[in-house]
This record gives structure tokens, C-alpha cells and sequence, in this order.
């Protein structure tokens, strides 16, 4: 996966993650769990 995909991608996980916040279906500890994990697979894609 090229980086510009990879950032895409990271993009369109962390706009999900934020709406389901607002939306109620996560707290704010579950969002910034996931976020962690998004931006850990994004720095690792980064790095291959």
C-alpha cells in the first residue's frame, strides 16, 4: 500500500470513529483506543 493510501485510510477510519462518538455509540475512552490503534498501523505502513 502506497503511503497516500495508507493516509486515506487512516482518514476514513478516524472520520468513522468520530461519528460514531458523536453519535453516541462509543465513549471517549473506545475512541481514543481505536484511534491509537489506527495511528499505530499508519506510522507501521509508514515505516515499511
Amino acid at each position: 500500500m502506497s503511503n497516500d493510501e495508507a493516509v486515506e485510510e487512516f482518514l476514513a477510519a478516524a472520520a468513522d470513529v468520530l461519528g460514531e462518538y458523536e453519535q453516541g455509540y462509543m465513549d471517549a475512552d473506545a475512541a481514543l483506543s481505536r484511534l491509537e490503534v489506527q495511528i499505530e498501523d499508519l506510522r507501521e505502513e509508514y515505516d515499511a
